[in-house]
């Protein structure tokens, strides 16, 4: 199929080009916005998918704080500590996942399979802004908000004399998971440009690796732990600076500044992806439809 011109900029009121963020993010709110209009049309419909959202994060992690204080903790961890873990892990992914839903392989293998994909080529907007734009579930909201009293409550519960580096470091934490989840969705619907069947693979680097970092990495097998330490670190995004917030050793002699490598480890993961999906993209060649 034809390709339209790479986007260089807008044209602005005095005939030069204007590539501006500000315009860039008018568009971007746009397509949220109708997106919005369209779920908020049935409000009951949409009350009961947010009243869903929210009961598979409560349910999950109701179960685990019933049956945790009966044994007293988990490796060495109280309730508040593993709360402050996974509140932080589910608050990072669904903030992600309200943003980079649109890669998100089922979603992007459906525009991909049905010759949607093409339009998006077509139109004078940026690609990626598009894709960002295209799923938006709002009912996430509750998930966020359930995610947020959960990470808050943890933050009550720990024995933390708290200051602003502490702070920092949490909201580091939070942003690294956001843009390492990020790059592994890009990754997978990068992916459906050639087969569809890596999704369920990507859905256990996602979803599975989102699981993981949310209970002390140290209940898992060594193997495990130094996997998703060195080989996919996602130790470093959530585990280590909450172990350094407890004032706890980091695993295997690391040292303690490795705890705030959280910004840098999912910022590089999100620029790898976007160079892979700049590949992709160069690949697409339509449906023939």
């Amino acid at each position: 199929m034809a390709r339209r011109p790479a986007f260089s900029g807008l044209p602005s009121a005095n005939g030069g080009l204007l590539p501006s963020a500000l315009h860039l993010l008018r568009l971007y709110f746009r397509l949220l916005g109708a997106q919005v209009r369209s779920q908020l049309a049935y409000p009951t419909a949409f009350a009961l998918d947010a009243l869903a959202a929210a009961l598979v994060t409560g349910a999950e992690f109701s179960a685990f704080a019933l049956v945790l204080p009966r044994f007293g903790g988990l490796n060495g961890w109280t309730l508040g500590e593993v709360a402050l873990l996974y509140g932080l892990a589910e608050l990072a992914f669904v903030l992600m996942d309200f943003l980079f839903g649109g890669f998100d392989a089922p979603n992007l293998s459906a525009h991909v399979r049905t010759g949607s994909f093409s339009t998006f080529l077509l139109r004078p907007v940026p690609l990626p802004v598009q894709v960002f734009g295209s799923d938006f579930a709002l009912r996430r909201l509750t998930r966020v908000a359930l995610a947020a009293g959960i990470a808050l409550y943890g933050v009550s519960q720990v024995d933390v004399a708290w200051s602003a580096g502490d702070v920092l470091l949490l909201a580091g934490s939070v942003l690294g998971m956001i843009a390492f989840f990020g790059g592994l969705f890009v990754v997978g619907g990068t992916l459906t440009f050639w087969t569809v069947e890596s999704v369920e693979a990507m859905n256990v680097m996602t979803y599975g690796g989102r699981t993981l970092i949310s209970y002390p990495m140290s209940i898992y097998a060594e193997w495990l732990r130094k996997t998703f330490t060195y080989l996919i670190p996602a130790a470093f995004l959530s585990y280590f600076p909450v172990l350094h917030l407890l004032g706890r050793p980091l695993p295997d002699g690391l040292p303690g500044w490795a705890a705030y490598l959280s910004p840098i480890v999912g910022p590089l993961m999100l620029a790898a992806a976007f160079a892979f999906w700049r590949v992709g993209v160069r690949q697409y060649h339509g449906t023939g439809s």
